[in-house]
């Protein structure tokens, strides 16, 4: 029996949080401020609401101002560089023409840290463009050839945008047109065992929250911009990022709240996972962050030990970075990724809110990542989202311009620069789009833990329903739809009933041949020609039906031929979609059915992996 949340309003924990000014269409590395629309305070049934002024006309879009991305990093990393050298003995020599060029370029190098890649951060006395570090990177790159990479360490801020009143006001989770599709998927998981990190600005131990949190870590290395007075530390609680006496966003408190906030406890709202935990990792404080304090927060994350901190005790499944700049992916960023994959966990981001092709934001434009589009209350994307072919699926993210509470309402604070008491308030942007979508992926590993980042990026997007309204610049395969998904999860096979492919293979007549089901295959296209046969005994009145997913970068077919090798069902869905194929035998008999496994683009090799799910009641 499915316990839904309470959905009694709480009035008297609701506080009305003024619009956080890095507004709607947020604000991104290079400063760019997209301003919200313009919104009326108004006082409704004892509750502050913001109500905002009519939506513009269909063909506007924010632009951002013009203005220039600046850092004061640098990062580079050496060919043999090891986190267990010294990095007192080692950079001294390592760094000198590398300091050099920089001097050159008008800056000098004020200290030096080691990443968790081993890689030598350069802190510089001033900030400069990127696109001067970008071309000092490269000249440095040809002055030694140790250098392995240089690049600049971007700063990246969190995406989102702010207003105000639980279960009943999140329409993201349950309305038919907009919504999640989430409340049914309740009967099946609710995240149990899973572990989501909130990489971001920090959490606040919200009433909603606490009893979901654990222990996190913060990576921000420098104190101007931790504002709690050190550099990393063993503390992820947010003290603020409205430095210098700004308001601080409470970002995330606020992302975390969506993913996991304490649910049937008669307070505030529900969370996606609300069975999950909430590993809190900051790396966003004054004015931002940098890559490469978050790509350590990643590898940390997902379960490896990173300098001073030692790995997680429970390593998260599930990475949520709701934050971005505009600037290709780095190396660092990266490598990073494809750590914390290796590790097991499905990294979610956001695609940005400048109303642009999210090819131009990172982590959005990163490979193996799920990027995040954002949808408003009527289910067409928000005028602020990024869009493209870099996006994978959309989700509810909130559209502010027709009035408040068609944001996103979540969990914050109601201090103004420092911490205040818990509250609720609703934001609008793709970082809010982004938790549904992590929230979603837990609910699936709470079903089957024995998913592969690209098993539950693959069933998201195949699972997807189409927005209700056309996005002709690219929304990717849909709006997330958390029933679907969850219930897509094969759960039939057993640990015993796991197998793999087998060669030779290749032909229906040296086929490998299955006998016990459901099966669930790890399968390996080895090469262009390679392809995989499986035989099948199929009884009268039998149903045999087999699912294929694929890895995220290649495109694989799967047919089902009978016993003279015609292909009687094919699946043909394209790179990044399961191919289901079924067929029930009508017969007198049992007759024997073969499945294969075509490649048609993508990867061969190690990396040319699939999964292959075959049942037969």
């Amino acid at each position: 029996m499915r316990v839904r949340p309470a959905a009694r309003l709480q009035t008297r924990a609701l506080k009305h949080h003024p619009a956080w000014p890095l507004a709607a269409g947020v604000l991104l590395l290079s400063g760019a401020v997209l301003v919200a629309p313009r919104a009326e305070a108004a006082a409704v049934g004892g509750l502050q609401r913001v109500v905002g002024e009519p939506a513009e006309p269909s063909n506007w879009a924010p632009r951002p101002q013009a203005a220039e991305e600046l850092t004061d990093r640098l990062i580079v990393r050496y060919r043999g560089d090891s986190t267990r050298r010294s990095a007192l003995q080692a950079a001294p020599q390592a760094t000198m023409l590398a300091t050099q060029r920089l001097q050159v370029a008008g800056v000098q190098v004020q200290k030096v840290h080691r990443n968790g890649q081993g890689a030598r951060v350069l802190h510089l006395n001033r900030p400069l463009p990127t696109r001067q570090l970008e071309a000092v990177a490269r000249q440095i790159m040809a002055d030694d050839a140790n250098v392995l990479y240089a690049e600049p360490d971007h700063k990246v801020r969190a995406f989102a945008t702010a207003t105000d009143p639980l279960y009943t006001s999140q329409w993201h989770y349950f309305e038919a047109t907009g919504g999640l599709n989430l409340p049914s998927a309740w009967d099946v998981s609710t995240g149990s065992g899973v572990v989501v990190a909130v990489i971001d600005t920090g959490v606040r131990a919200h009433a909603d929250l606490a009893d979901n949190l654990l222990s996190g870590y913060d990576f921000i290395s420098t104190s101007s911009v931790a504002n709690d007075g050190g550099g990393r530390d063993a503390d992820a609680n947010d003290p603020g990022d409205g430095c210098n006496g700004a308001r601080s966003s409470w970002h995330g408190t606020h992302v975390a709240g969506t993913i996991a906030a304490v649910t049937n406890n008669g307070e505030g709202g529900a969370g996606v996972a609300y069975g999950a935990k909430i590993l809190p990792v900051r790396v966003l404080g004054c004015s931002g962050g940098y890559t490469s304090d978050i790509a350590d927060a990643m590898i940390w994350a997902s379960g490896t030990t990173v300098g001073a901190a030692t790995a997680p005790s429970q390593p998260a499944r599930v990475l949520n970075l709701s934050l971005g700049g505009r600037h290709s992916c780095s190396t660092t960023t990266q490598s990073a990724i494809n750590q914390a994959r290796a590790n097991g966990a499905v990294v979610v981001v956001a695609a940005g809110n400048s109303n642009e092709d999210a090819s131009r934001h990172s982590p959005a434009n990163c490979a193996n990542v799920v990027t995040v589009a954002a949808t408003g209350r009527t289910g067409g994307r928000a005028y602020y989202s990024n869009y493209g072919t870099k996006i994978d699926v959309a989700a509810p993210g909130g559209d502010q311009s027709s009035g408040s509470a068609n944001g996103v309402l979540s969990t914050l604070n109601d201090g103004y620069s420092t911490p205040g008491n818990d509250s609720y308030s609703y934001y609008q942007g793709t970082s809010m789009a982004t938790p549904h979508v992590a929230g979603v992926a837990a609910l699936m590993l709470a079903r089957n833990p024995s998913l592969t980042p690209d098993e539950v990026e693959v069933l998201l997007k195949t699972t997807a329903r189409p927005l209700p309204r056309t996005c002709a610049v690219g929304c990717g395969k849909g709006i997330v739809s958390a029933s679907a998904a969850v219930n897509a999860v094969f759960v039939g096979a057993s640990a015993a009933s796991d197998g793999a492919e087998t060669e030779p293979n290749n032909t229906r007549l040296q086929p490998q041949t299955l006998v016990s089901f459901p099966v669930k295959l790890a399968g390996t296209i080895g090469s262009g020609t390679d392809m995989d046969v499986f035989k099948i005994n199929v009884g009268v009145g039998q149903t045999l039906t087999a699912r294929l997913i694929g890895n995220v970068a290649s495109n694989y077919n799967l047919e089902m031929l009978n016993g003279t090798g015609t292909v009687i069902r094919s699946s043909v869905r394209g790179a990044g979609m399961a191919d289901v194929v079924s067929w029930t035998n009508p017969n007198g008999t049992a007759a024997d059915r073969y499945v294969r496994v075509k490649r048609v683009s993508g990867t061969t090799g190690v990396n040319g992996t699939y999964s292959l799910e075959l049942t037969r009641p």
